[in-house]
């Protein structure tokens, strides 16, 4: 029984909206980061990036800088750049972008749901990251940027967003990675009663993205126990069928001193090789590698030996991969810490992947087929662990659109 409640939203005006709403800063090169925040100053960037330009400067995640962002977003408060509502409402939200439609619904999900298992991880936290974000919680005192969750689809869900759809957004822009946005505003208490109604009618629901943030909003909340809000956190709900998930691929910077000869007859025992040349090659089904080295493509499908039945983890191609070429052939023990591995998001493409090794910023490339739903479902139910980026999981969600005070 997932609950969820309506919140009084900060966000920004209709007029400023498309201005306002911003990726993670993380997420931008850094001279595009800068032309953004130098051009545009209503961008929730200048929220979570405080000290543009300023010459004093705080260290990264300390109770100084998390004071920076409180005052920054007082600030754009005070200058009407973001209202609080004067009533609790729902949100629904929309991206439409060259290739998919990702619709759902913005909420405060309760971190009661999280301890009882009923919001499904598949992947481990780090306690200091985990106590990290939970003192910006307590320093800046909002969340800005949803939890991704996904659920099974539900017939009563998708004939309220169906309903809203029919009638003008609150918001309605574009960005210029040729998305557009639209946001409708649920106020109405009968349409919210149904919403909560059907969301208590699903048991479980799994984090797409935002493990840490779901795991500092836990600890917030008991340090908080008498903050009725401390009690829930920011979550876009999708539906299973809506979620869009995308491989990781990744790129080595060296062979472990082996030549280009010995490191393709080192891949023979676990792998069918197959060449395709100048051809480049996108893998088609699980267990099939795609890897570009020395200005050719190959075609690498696993030996049935060396695909772990027994285990779910086993069964990844992320981990086949790790078991097989990473460990025992490239000595690549922990790819958390060893910094010859990149990681780089399907979105990117093979081109991406081929530029990296022909321009020598790589030595060899491999590109996976996606996870699916299911296989992520599978994991999270048997409480089993994910290798680190083993998903890119889309819609990739704005900050600062509507944000969750405590």
């Amino acid at each position: 029984m997932i609950d969820i409640i309506p919140f009084k939203a900060v966000r920004p005006p209709r007029d400023k909206a498309g201005l306002v709403g911003s990726r993670p800063f993380y997420n931008y090169k850094k001279h595009i980061l800068n032309a953004k925040l130098e051009g545009n100053p209503y961008t929730f960037l200048h929220v979570i990036n405080p000290e543009f330009k300023k010459g004093d400067k705080t260290k990264p995640n300390t109770v100084e800088r998390f004071q920076k962002v409180r005052n920054k977003y007082e600030e754009f408060i005070n200058e009407g750049i973001l209202k609080k509502e004067n009533k609790d409402k729902l949100y629904i939200y929309r991206q439409i972008t060259p290739t998919n439609t990702f619709i759902g619904l913005i909420a405060g999900v309760s971190v009661q749901n999280y301890i009882n298992g009923e919001i499904k991880i598949h992947e481990h936290t780090l306690t200091e990251r985990e106590k990290t974000f939970c003192k910006y919680i307590e320093v800046c005192r909002f969340n800005a940027e949803p939890v991704l969750l996904t659920y099974k689809d539900n017939a009563i869900i998708d004939s309220l967003f169906e309903k809203y759809i029919q009638t003008r957004s609150e918001y309605e822009f574009s960005t210029t990675d040729c998305i557009k946005h639209d946001l409708w505003l649920v106020e109405s208490e009968e349409d919210i009663r149904l919403f909560q109604q059907a969301f208590k009618e699903i048991p479980f629901v799994y984090i797409a993205d935002g493990h840490h943030r779901s795991a500092s909003s836990v600890l917030y909340a008991k340090d908080n126990p008498a903050n009725p809000l401390a009690q829930y956190f920011l979550a876009f709900f999708i539906a299973e069928s809506n979620l869009k998930i995308v491989e990781f691929n990744r790129t080595v910077n060296d062979l472990n001193g082996l030549s280009e000869e010995d490191f393709l007859n080192a891949l023979k025992p676990f792998f069918k090789i197959i060449p395709h040349g100048n051809n480049a090659f996108s893998p088609n089904e699980q267990h099939n590698f795609s890897m570009y080295l020395n200005g050719s493509w190959y075609q690498l499908i696993t030996r049935l030996e060396y695909i772990d039945e027994t285990s779910l983890t086993g069964t990844l191609d992320t981990q086949i991969l790790s078991d097989t070429i990473f460990e025992k052939i490239l000595n690549i023990q922990d790819l958390k810490k060893d910094k010859r591995v990149s990681f780089i998001e399907g979105t990117q493409g093979l081109e991406k992947l081929k530029l990296m090794v022909d321009t020598n910023k790589a030595k060899v490339a491999f590109a996976l087929y996606p996870v699916s739903i299911e296989q992520l479902k599978n994991i999270a139910d048997t409480q089993s662990i994910m290798p680190p980026k083993s998903t890119w999981i889309e819609p990739k969600l704005r900050s600062g659109l509507t944000i969750f005070e405590f």
